[in-house]
């Protein structure tokens, strides 16, 4: 077993028969094309698909990739709203998705001191062992691969368990990427604070890991626009049960 790095990490397994890890660049056209690799935002996703409030920020630390990367092509039917031609309600579109995936996930989570609101909230022990219940059973919410249509199903691992299918490759690369979004209640300088911004990175898998960044750590970051922070109102009465 591994030695923690982190004293709330959080070790999982999710699997799914097809998962779409995209940006609006990969989907020009109306068509749509998955990334080889799942983002930061897509397996942050999913840790908030098995537990999250907002006392959390969650962070994925590392993605190990178990299975082959394979791609499947499907042919799809999205409905037309503004028609060029009378009676035209469809088209025809190609989506292409990964097939077939399993990754292993090591994460954590630290206190969002931009919600002071929470502060008798923080602790570590309960979430820890939330987390962990959580993880047994699948999650709090439906699990998802980048999209609604990809299921996916988590259940605990130790991060390193087992034989992946790139352990003996020692370096990939995958280009720029979309690393992720940071909304203003994560907000980590002057200028991210109310704002929407997107994050970029250059992803490099070593043998069948790869690490990610903070979202402040990573080379490119593009404002997207305003945008309010959202506020969670917490009754007096409540404040040292929550």
């Amino acid at each position: 077993m591994q030695e923690l790095k982190h004293p709330n990490q959080i070790e999982f397994q999710v699997t799914g028969d097809y998962a779409m890890f995209s940006d609006p660049v990969t989907r020009m056209g109306g068509e749509k094309c998955s990334y080889q690799v799942p983002t930061y935002e897509a397996i942050k996703g999913i840790m908030a698909s098995i537990l999250w409030k907002p006392t959390l920020i969650l962070y994925p630390d590392a993605v190990r990739i178990m299975e082959p990367i394979q791609t499947e092509a499907k042919g799809m039917r999205p409905l037309v709203y503004q028609p060029k031609k009378k009676g035209v309600i469809s088209d025809l579109s190609y989506y292409t998705y990964l097939k077939r995936v399993r990754y292993q996930v090591r994460g954590h989570f630290e206190w969002n001191y931009n919600r002071p609101e929470m502060a008798n909230d923080r602790n570590a022990r309960k979430y820890r062992e939330f987390f962990q219940r959580m993880i047994e059973k699948g999650g709090r919410r439906d699990i998802f691969l980048g999209t609604r249509e990809c299921q996916g199903y988590v259940e605990p691992c130790v991060f390193g368990d087992g034989v992946g299918a790139y352990d003996n490759i020692p370096e990939l690369s995958f280009g720029l990427m979309l690393h992720g979004m940071t909304y203003p209640d994560e907000a980590y300088s002057k200028g991210s604070q109310g704002m929407l911004t997107s994050n970029f990175w250059y992803p490099v898998m070593r043998n069948g890991i790869i690490t990610f960044p903070r979202p402040e750590d990573c080379p490119f970051h593009k404002p997207v626009r305003k945008m309010t922070m959202k506020t969670f109102s917490v009754p007096e009465k409540h404040q040292e049960v929550i």
